[in-house]
């Protein structure tokens, strides 16, 4: 399984967390109390951070969400160290899913008629991330040949990356790197 799609214990056992003080407005809790949260994937070094929230337990909660999501696009191991699923099936490396038409049961609950339907914020979005930048990733960057084989239209997969920036800008520089053009721009948050 991909380690962005771990469950919150497995990830943690990967990973080391730091606190430190949070600078800015929140009041004496924020600006006496460790509240903001650092962790790092020690495997491959992503990390992750949050600070907004004037609670350690909601800050690290918005990491954990934020390493997932960089995991997602920045980590590719192999089969052998993601391991298998959660109930005991072999989770399907993004190749496989990229091969098969319909994709993962992940997406095919959240691509309805061809249209993607998540919220960043959706605890299931780092791993649909993971999923399809995978796929696009092992389609060669044809982001054409990864719609048609999920259902979906290459549109509706530039929507979803855009959601995320980073996955666009690295769409963008694999095509660059391969001497074609970017062909999808990342929006500005």
């Amino acid at each position: 399984m991909h380690p962005s799609c771990l469950p919150l214990d497995k990830l943690e056992q990967q990973c080391r967390w730091s606190f430190s003080r949070a600078s800015g407005p929140g009041g004496q809790h924020r600006n006496k109390v460790e509240t903001a949260a650092t962790i790092e994937h020690l495997a491959s070094g992503i990390r992750a951070s949050a600070s907004e929230e004037r609670s350690q337990q909601r800050n690290r909660q918005v990491a954990v969400h934020r390493l997932r999501c960089a995991l997602a696009v920045d980590y590719r191991g192999s089969s052998e160290e993601e391991g298998s699923g959660k109930a005991g099936k072999p989770t399907p490396s993004a190749e496989e899913l990229a091969l098969s038409p319909g994709g993962s049961e992940l997406w095919q609950k959240y691509c309805l008629s061809g249209r993607i339907r998540i919220s960043e914020t959706n605890e299931h979005f780092p791993s649909l991330l993971a999923e399809l930048f995978g796929a696009v990733m092992a389609d060669g960057l044809d982001l054409s040949k990864t719609a048609e084989r999920l259902g979906t239209t290459s549109t509706q997969l530039v929507k979803f990356f855009s959601i995320y920036p980073p996955a666009l800008v690295r769409i963008n520089q694999g095509l660059v790197e391969q001497g074609f053009s970017p062909r999808v721009a990342a929006s500005k948050r």
